[in-house]
């Protein structure tokens, strides 16, 4: 097979939960243990930062990378899902997985797996941990696809755990209520390597708390530090708190013997986009109209961005809008403002809730505006609709996004 055949592989033959949902999630961890050991445990031989959170993780994540490379090490990054290309998902220092290793490693194993009919994620995640070995990568940021305890990344022994925020996520599959989140959260956790944190509510942080006090676990807790934080290069009102977390794991990176300055840290923070690659973050799009595209996609991540579109300057606000269909649209809808002009669109993934029921739903809320054919028709309607002084935003899924970044 050649690289597109491989990817067509990947994408038709192993459940994804980014394009199907629920039927793609394995709450177990039994596939990924026979991986691995299938590949020799590569993750035995690999050294860790494990990232876990509601929102800012793949910011979180990239942001200590970043840093990572300036400082000279080789580093392996793990995110997901992608926006463009599958290989976003396996970076190190900022390049993407070579096509040839990822056929490569298709065609060694996908003989071997097909008895265990693995996820399409507890794949990728098997990939990765192969590719960094293979490449002789010196440290790895890690972060979960979904919770944490039973997450197909939790199965490594960390340098350093993170967990940057706790929200109302993923319900159908992680609990319907904040303390029962965090303790799928609090599940990457290991005996006695440090936990940091972001900002967390009281109920999430009893949680967090009790877990770390159980595996004798060293709690940080970024937001009680007294700590100047670089700026970065990243845009948008919520990175602040991310950098701040990302700073209090590097420093733990520092006290377990990691060469980390403060040059790096400045160097690295100010040069996340240039060094990994990153999307989708208030990603400015143009300046006339201001064109903002956003991957935020639950009430809490867009909660934030609503506000950071609040404080802009701008005559009217035109939103590009298309979510999930598993979304609870009770709670995302209300958060947003019922002034600005909507275009209702659908991204190319069966997951994606249709055009025309969104634009019904979103009536309920006072939210109008018209429904199109695609993200792109709703894109281009949103330009010839808006002037230079005007705002557009573009969200509520990532695979929106993905369409126009």
């Amino acid at each position: 097979m050649d690289y597109t055949e491989t990817l067509h592989f990947l994408f038709s033959q192993l459940p994804m939960f980014q394009r199907v949902g629920g039927a793609a999630y394995k709450a177990d961890l039994t596939n990924t243990v026979a991986l691995c050991n299938m590949l020799g445990n590569p993750q035995e031989k690999l050294k860790f930062v494990h990232v876990a959170g509601t929102n800012g993780k793949g910011s979180t994540s990239h942001m200590m990378a970043s840093v990572l490379q300036e400082a000279g090490y080789k580093t392996g990054l793990y995110t997901s899902p992608h926006l463009k290309d599958f290989r976003e998902r396996i970076k190190i220092n900022g390049q993407k997985m070579s096509q040839d290793a990822v056929v490569d490693f298709v065609e060694r194993y996908k003989g071997k797996w097909a008895s265990l009919e693995p996820s399409f994620f507890e794949i990728t995640v098997a990939m990765a941990f192969w590719y960094f070995l293979t490449e002789e990568v010196d440290v790895v940021v890690l972060e979960t696809g979904m919770g944490g305890r039973l997450d197909s990344t939790n199965v490594v022994r960390p340098e350093v755990c993170v967990i940057t925020t706790i929200g109302l996520d993923h319900m159908q599959f992680l609990g319907h209520d904040i303390p029962t989140i965090a303790g799928e959260k609090a599940g990457i956790i290991k005996p006695t390597i440090p936990i940091v944190t972001g900002v967390l509510q009281k109920e999430a942080m009893d949680v967090v708390r009790a877990k770390a006090e159980e595996k004798k676990a060293p709690l940080i807790e970024s937001a009680l530090l007294d700590i100047s934080v670089p700026e970065t290069d990243l845009k948008g009102p919520y990175q602040k708190e991310n950098a701040r977390t990302a700073l209090t794991a590097l420093r733990e990176l520092r006290k377990r013997g990691y060469s980390l300055t403060l040059d790096h840290v400045i160097t690295g923070f100010s040069k996340v986009e240039e060094n990994t690659g990153l999307l989708g973050r208030w990603q400015i799009l143009s300046q006339a109209p201001l064109t903002i595209a956003d991957c935020a996609h639950n009430a809490q991540g867009l909660e934030v961005v609503v506000s950071g579109l609040a404080q802009q300057e701008f005559h009217n606000l035109h939103i590009v809008l298309g979510v999930s269909n598993d979304k609870d649209l009770s709670e995302v809808l209300a958060i947003f403002p019922k002034g600005a002009n909507y275009y209702f669109c659908s991204a190319k993934i069966p997951r994606a809730m249709s055009a025309e029921d969104l634009k019904e739903e979103a009536l309920q809320f006072g939210l109008k505006g018209d429904h199109y054919a695609s993200v792109g028709k709703a894109y281009e309607a949103a330009r010839l609709y808006s002037t230079k002084k005007d705002l557009i935003f573009i969200g509520g899924s990532v695979f929106v996004v993905a369409e126009v970044v």
